[in-house]
């Protein structure tokens, strides 16, 4: 089963900067990506509402014979995580765990930050997360407005800068040393976000921390693709418009997104 790809999942386009993580530090392996972007975004969502969608998305994916899962969005991870563990044979690996690991071995302080969509923020996932960490103080902030600079193209300029002041001062003055980035399209913005926060703060990107444990969970169980099998070809869908897709996720991914193809099951 070393040859079988590796399913990505998300509500849309941020998972893609999961996907790009992934291929960097496991370039041998295959990738299936499903973005549900017809009933994007998740974050202003009800998690059932979230729950359900991502459990359909997740079947698709186990039903193309993948090797393992990713849920590559906050929002489904906090929604459906224990539900999905249960459900599947093959391992699931999410994005809050991660990052938290991550986030607890960088701070100096125990004082760290988490950004996220308003569903992750509500879910308390992020919180809940540090529980084996009691002496971190976690201070979450819901950033909604990140997601349609991202989706948009903007990564800079003025307006933007302004919306991040007003999400992020409150947390430089509470005094975070680390924060996460916890929705995978916030990656994108790490230029704005490191220069109002300051260089000192570490940021903790979950798409990056993701990867790593996809790496570490294949090699536990013997499943990592066996370079000698040749080159890869990976398999891009979107519950949306393909072509809508593929012009955005560019802006994610880069030239690796070609033939995107619409799951019409969902």
């Amino acid at each position: 089963m070393t040859d079988a790809p590796i399913g990505i999942f998300d509500s849309g386009y941020g998972g893609l900067t999961v996907a790009r993580a992934v291929l960097d530090q496991l370039p041998h392996e295959k990738i299936i990506y499903l973005g549900d972007t017809a009933r994007a975004p998740y974050g202003p969502r009800p998690i059932a509402e979230v729950r359900q969608y991502a459990i359909e998305c997740l079947d698709s994916l186990v039903e193309q014979g993948v090797k393992a899962l990713v849920i590559a969005c906050n929002s489904a991870s906090a929604a459906v995580l224990h539900d999905a563990r249960e459900r599947y044979d093959v391992p699931v690996v999410e994005v809050i765990r991660p990052a938290t690991r991550r986030a607890a071995a960088a701070t100096r302080n125990n004082r760290v930050g988490v950004i996220s969509t308003e569903a992750t923020h509500r879910s308390g996932a992020y919180t809940d997360s540090f529980a084996a960490a009691p002496q971190v103080k976690i201070s979450s902030v819901p950033c909604p407005r990140f997601v349609e600079f991202v989706e948009a193209g903007i990564t800079s300029g003025p307006e933007l800068l302004t919306v991040a002041h007003k999400y992020l001062d409150g947390l430089v003055d509470e005094g975070v040393d680390t924060l996460i980035l916890g929705c995978t399209h916030y990656p994108l913005l790490t230029g704005v976000i490191s220069y109002v926060v300051g260089s000192t703060v570490t940021l903790v990107s979950s798409a990056e921390e993701t990867a790593k444990d996809v790496y570490r969970v294949l090699a536990d169980i013997g499943q990592l693709r066996d370079p000698e099998l040749g080159s890869t070809q990976h398999q891009w869908m979107t519950t949306g418009d393909p072509a809508a897709f593929e012009t955005l996720a560019r802006r994610f991914l880069g030239p690796e997104v070609t033939a995107v193809t619409r799951e019409a099951a969902l």
